[in-house]
């Protein structure tokens, strides 16, 4: 009985610290493999993004990266330049796997043990957790086949490549990292994914109200600016409602300061109202309240019509002042926001209490 006791005692400090831990608030940028010009980046322009974001001041400390790819451009399954970058520059990491358009990550996972093997330690310190696939879900959706977004993934391919992840970083310096997806919140809220849910440790949702322009979502709201607030503030608390208590990160949000194309709906692309949005969104909704990851830090995708970089060519200034203003956060309170500690504290819990 008194080793249970001491287990127990153990295991609840271990908890503490650990959910202390959990309920630390990430911000930082997403970052793609390439430029809008489809050359690969480098080392050299990792660094020089992160080390740019670090300087940013007003809006909190901006020092984690959100990846779509342990891979590097144009290999098969070399390490991605991005992850020496971010343990040089001491910059926290939300690893991505790419999973579309494959019925395996094999590739993936081999550079992902690469990079185990080569950084150890130093990998452990600066990953957060691992996102398995991105937006995959909503590509092979209705939604998406209609906007013609690419090759996706089903839910069971989903839950296959997470297993496959989970058994690849077992006993590694990894292994006691969440595990978990991005997508939009449609493909969150629609029960026919509800076995992603079940999988992950935590939700990672993006959400951009200049695209909403569905206006039988949230009747009376056309995706003018002036919505924006109440369109993301909508789309966040159905992701939350459908999480199953896991905690939701915003993975991606952000207002383009151009579009080319077809109109999407009432909104306006401008450096105005992107500065606006980080102001209504970011400055009070999100930073220092939930782990987002804006988009985005400089632009990288060779097929968006729609720019989102917040810094000027060169990647060194940002194109609107980032201050929030005092005593800008609104505290919102979403319902079923609750936190959780990792899978694997859980798991040592239950380890302990079967001696």
């Amino acid at each position: 009985m008194g080793f249970i006791r001491g287990a127990l005692l153990l295991a609840s400090i271990f908890l503490d610290i650990c959910v202390a831990q959990d309920n630390r608030t990430y911000q930082g940028f997403n970052s793609g493999n390439t430029f809008t010009n489809y050359d690969a980046k480098f080392e050299d322009d990792f660094v020089q993004e992160f080390s740019t974001m670090q300087k940013f001041t007003g809006a909190g400390v901006f020092n984690s990266v959100r990846l779509y790819t342990n891979i590097q451009a144009y290999t098969t399954s070399d390490v991605l330049s991005a992850i020496p970058a971010a343990i040089k520059t001491n910059t926290s990491i939300l690893l991505g796997i790419w999973c579309s358009g494959s019925n395996n990550i094999t590739n993936e996972l081999t550079a992902l043990t690469k990079a185990i093997d080569e950084y150890g330690e130093d990998l452990a310190n600066a990953v957060l957790a691992i996102s398995v696939g991105s937006e995959d879900l909503y590509r092979l959706s209705d939604v998406g086949i209609r906007q013609n977004a690419g090759v996706g993934a089903g839910p069971k391919d989903i839950v296959k490549f997470i297993d496959d992840t989970r058994k690849a970083i077992e006993g590694t310096v990894l292994a006691d990292k969440p595990v978990g997806y991005v997508d939009t919140w449609r493909s969150w809220v629609n029960e026919s994914n509800a076995e992603v849910i079940e999988a992950v440790d935590f939700l990672g949702v993006d959400i951009y109200p200049f695209f909403e322009n569905d206006t039988t979502i949230t009747p009376g709201y056309v995706n003018t600016f002036d919505n924006a607030v109440p369109i993301f503030d909508d789309r966040y608390q159905k992701t939350l409602n459908a999480s199953q208590g896991k905690q939701v990160w915003v993975t991606e949000t952000g207002w383009p300061y151009k579009s080319e194309g077809p109109a999407w709906g009432e909104s306006v692309a401008s450096v105005e109202n992107q500065r606006d949005y980080w102001r209504a969104v970011g400055c009070s909704e999100l930073f220092g309240q939930v782990n987002t990851w804006w988009y985005t830090l400089r632009d990288a995708n060779p097929e968006s019509k729609q720019n989102f970089a917040i810094t000027d060519a060169k990647v060194e200034n940002s194109t609107f002042d980032l201050s929030c203003a005092a005593g800008a956060s609104n505290e919102v309170v979403y319902e079923n926001s609750a936190r959780r500690a990792p899978r694997s504290v859980f798991g040592l819990v239950r380890a302990l209490l079967r001696r």
